[in-house]
């Protein structure tokens, strides 16, 4: 048994699902203002063919107590400090919104420093990073935080019903507005940034994302580019639950046989 596969302590991994024998790794990255238990759905569903990472971010549910993170770079510090340890067997990474650019960067990462375990990059619901939107949702006061929250509809309902509950997470969701709306992706239009394959995912109604903005991720990889739209806006991958896990999947396999063969 591996040290990773013995650990129950990691504050930055949630294992829903262990699988011991599984010959590979996909790790979820939430999106701003997620945790971990966003994702449980997924990891139950992919379960019989992978193992299933979740990543917890500071700040929130039981890292509540701990400050969250405010830049991008803070955050993939951490997540690679965190997860490398994970890395003995091939792993793809899948990110929704904050957590697409956060797989992109940590993919960046772990391909400068020679990282043989990195297999590809899911991206859902992101623009490319190298396309920009002057957003300032993080300089809002609470009310106005809140109202972008509802507008995009991915917070749990009874969260958003419970006013005193909800207003005690927003210093966790402002820091990742924070976060993700002041980074500003350095490739400056020459190599390709990554040589993992890169998959996109996007809802055809998302307000936040437009077909041109998710196809831009196509450059950034000399690995191979896939595209998926599905019906649905930002948070498109709830509703559609099963079809996405069976993308995620087919992904995964493709990625990882690609890597073998």
């Amino acid at each position: 048994m591996s040290t990773t596969e013995s650990r129950t302590d990691d504050p930055w991994v949630r294992r829903f699902h262990p699988v011991a024998d599984s010959p590979h790794r996909l790790v979820l990255l939430p999106h701003a203002g997620g945790s971990a238990s966003f994702f449980f759905p997924f990891s139950k569903a992919l379960a019989a063919t992978t193992e299933v990472l979740s990543v917890q971010y500071p700040g929130r549910q039981d890292r509540r107590a701990e400050p969250p993170l405010t830049s991008v770079p803070e955050l993939v510090d951490a997540l690679h400090e965190a997860l490398t340890p994970w890395c003995d067997r091939p792993v793809v990474l899948f990110g929704h919104s904050m957590g697409a650019v956060l797989g992109f960067e940590l993919a960046r990462r772990f391909e400068r420093e020679g990282n043989p375990q990195l297999r590809g990059l899911i991206a859902s619901g992101r623009r490319a990073p190298t396309t920009f939107r002057d957003e300032k949702v993080h300089q809002r006061d609470d009310d106005g935080l809140i109202a972008e929250i509802r507008a995009l509809s991915g917070t749990d309902s009874g969260l958003l019903a419970d006013e005193e509950l909800l207003r005690m997470v927003l210093p966790s969701i402002r820091a990742d507005y924070t976060a993700i709306e002041t980074y500003r992706c350095d490739v400056d239009g020459g190599a390709p940034a990554l040589h993992c394959p890169i998959s996109v995912l996007t809802g055809d109604a998302d307000p936040r994302v437009s077909v041109e903005e998710a196809k831009a991720w196509a450059p950034l990889t000399d690995g191979g580019f896939t595209f998926r739209s599905f019906p649905g806006g930002h948070f498109f991958l709830t509703p559609q639950q099963e079809q996405v896990a069976a993308a995620i999947a087919d992904d995964v396999a493709a990625f990882t046989h690609a890597a073998v063969g």
